[in-house]
C-alpha cells in the first residue's frame, strides 16, 4: 500500500515524542530531523522536505500547548496541518466552461495511463449526471484508438474518432459534435512519447491553441517518484497544466510525488488513481491523504465508496429490515457483493483508523468471500430467510453443495448472527438534517476476527 514506509517512520518518530512528558527544543528538532529523513527516503524533493521540517519546527518550538493536548499531540497536529498545506490545502474542482462543452485535455508520457484515466474520468463524470465524450487524439500509438473505444464501452461513455487525421482537426470536430449532441464534457486523449520532445510539445500546444481547454490534466505515475515531479515541471513550463492525475496510489509508492508535485509546480493534484478498475478514481483530498500518511485512516473516503454502491432506495429497504429485525442471509449476500465492488478489501480496511498498521503484514485471501457466497448460494430460499431452521442434516447438505465442511457452515452462521447484531445496533439511523446514513458493514466482519471460511 502507498506511503507504508513513510507512515512507519513518522509513527516511530512520534512514538518517541509521546514517551516524553515535556518536550524541549532539542526534542522537537531531533524529531523533525527524523521526519526530514523519512520524507527524503520517500523520494520527496529535497527542498520541499527541508522547508517542511523548518516550517513545523518554527511552529512547534515555543508553541503553547492546548489544554486538551499533550506536547507530542500538538506536534502531530502541526505536522498534519503542514502536510495538508503542502498538498494544496483542499480538494480542487474541475473548471467548467460558461458555455458547454467544457474541454479537458489529458496529457502525459506514453505508458502513464492517459487512455485508461480518460475512461475513468468519463465514468466519474457520467456517475454525477453529466454526458461526457471521449475523443481519440492519439493517432500514432498502435491500437490507441481501439483501446479508447474498449475503455469507453466499459465506462458507458461514447467515443469520437476520425482515424489518423490531424489531432487538431479531430479535437475541433469533436467539440462541434459535442455541441450538436448535448455532451457537457469533452475529454481529449492526446498522444504521448517515451520522453518529452519538441514534436510532442508542439502538437499539444497546437491542440491547446485550437480548442482552449478549461483543464489540461497531466497524468503521472506515482511509482516513478521524483521523476513524476520532473515530468510535471517540464509539461507545466511548456504547456501550462492546470492539474495532475496521480496514478497507482494503491501500489508500493513511497509518496514522494504526492508530497512534492504541488510544492514544485504550484499545480494541484486533482484526482488519484487507486486501482485498475474504471471505478478506481478518487478526487484528491489533501486532508484525507495527510490522515492516511499519519496512520489515522480515511473514513470519509470509505463512506463515499460505500455510498457509490448502495442507493437511497436500497438503504431505505435495509433500514426497514434492521428496524424490523428481518435482516437475513440473502441480505448478507447482497452486502457482501456490494462490498466487493468497492475495491481491494485490505486497502478499505486500512482506511479504518487503527487498523492500517495492524493489517500491514496480514495476508487477506479474498477467495474466502467466494467461499462465503458459495455456502449461502447452496442454501434454499427458506434457509436464507430463516437460518434458525438449518439443522445438522441441512448443514451437511449445504456443506456438500458448496464443497465446504460443516464447520465452515457453522462459522458462517455464527458470523451472520454477529453481523446481524452489529447492524441492528449501528444501522438504520439517520444523520444530520434527517438525511439517511447509507452505511455498509463488511459481511462476516461482525465478530472479533476476519472470516476464515
Amino acid at each position: 500500500m502507498a506511503f507504508e514506509g513513510l507512515t512507519d517512520k513518522l509513527s516511530a518518530a512520534f512514538k518517541r515524542l509521546r514517551s516524553k512528558g515535556k518536550l524541549t527544543e532539542s526534542d522537537v528538532k531531533e524529531a523533525m530531523r527524523e521526519v526530514r529523513l523519512a520524507l527524503l527516503e520517500a523520494d520527496v524533493n529535497y527542498k520541499v522536505a527541508k522547508d517542511f521540517a523548518a516550517a513545523v519546527t518554527e511552529r512547534a518550538v515555543g508553541q503553547q500547548v492546548m489544554e486538551s493536548l499533550t506536547p507530542a499531540q500538538m506536534v502531530i497536529k502541526i505536522v498534519n496541518e503542514e502536510l495538508i498545506a503542502l498538498m494544496g490545502g483542499e480538494a480542487s474542482r474541475l473548471e467548467t466552461a460558461s458555455r458547454p462543452p467544457s474541454v479537458i485535455m489529458m496529457c502525459g508520457l506514453q505508458g502513464s495511463g492517459k487512455t485508461t484515466h480518460s475512461g475513468k474520468l468519463g465514468k466519474m463524470l457520467k456517475s454525477k449526471g453529466h454526458r461526457p465524450l471521449l475523443v481519440a487524439c492519439d493517432v500514432y500509438r498502435p491500437a490507441a484508438i481501439t483501446q479508447l473505444q474498449v475503455v469507453g464501452e466499459k465506462a458507458g461513455v461514447p467515443v469520437f474518432e476520425m482515424g489518423t487525421a490531424d489531432p487538431v482537426i479531430i479535437a475541433k470536430a469533436a467539440i462541434a459534435h459535442a455541441r450538436d449532441h448535448g455532451n457537457g464534457f469533452v475529454i481529449l486523449d492526446t498522444a504521448g512519447r517515451l520522453h518529452i520532445d519538441e514534436q510532442l510539445m508542439n502538437e499539444l500546444k497546437n491542440v491547446k491553441a485550437a480548442v482552449e481547454p478549461q483543464e489540461i490534466l497531466l497524468v503521472v505515475d506515482a511509482m516513478t517518484g521524483q521523476d513524476a515531479v520532473n515530468v510535471a515541471s517540464s509539461f507545466d513550463e511548456a504547456l501550462g497544466i492546470t492539474g495532475v492525475i496521480l496514478t497507482k496510489l494503491d501500489g508500493d509508492t513511497r509518496g514522494g510525488a504526492a508530497l512534492s508535485v504541488r510544492a514544485v509546480t504550484g499545480k494541484p493534484i486533482k484526482f488519484a488513481g487507486t486501482g485498475e478498475k474504471l471505478d478506481d478514481l478518487e478526487v484528491f483530498h489533501p486532508e484525507r491523504m495527510a490522515s492516511r500518511i499519519l496512520g489515522m485512516g480515511d473514513v470519509m473516503s470509505l463512506i463515499e465508496r460505500a455510498e457509490q454502491q448502495i442507493s437511497e432506495k436500497e438503504a431505505a429497504e435495509l433500514e426497514r429490515k434492521l428496524r424490523e429485525d428481518s435482516f437475513d442471509l440473502a441480505d448478507m449476500l447482497d452486502q457482501l457483493r456490494q462490498v466487493r465492488k468497492m475495491g481491494d478489501i485490505k486497502s478499505m480496511l486500512g482506511m479504518i483508523p487503527g487498523l492500517g498498521a495492524k493489517l500491514r503484514d496480514v495476508e487477506i485471501d479474498e477467495r474466502q468471500f467466494d467461499r462465503l457466497e458459495a455456502i449461502i448460494l447452496s442454501m434454499t430460499p427458506a434457509e436464507r430467510q430463516k437460518p434458525s431452521i438449518i439443522n445438522p442434516s441441512r448443514k451437511r447438505r449445504i456443506a456438500a453443495g458448496s464443497g465446504m465442511k460443516v464447520e465452515d457452515v457453522n462459522r458462517l452462521l455464527k458470523q451472520y448472527e454477529q453481523t446481524r447484531q452489529m447492524m441492528k445496533q449501528l444501522g438504520g439511523g439517520k444523520g444530520k438534517k434527517g438525511k439517511r446514513r447509507r452505511s455498509m458493514l463488511l459481511p462476516g466482519l461482525g465478530g472479533p476476527s476476519f472470516p476464515q471460511v
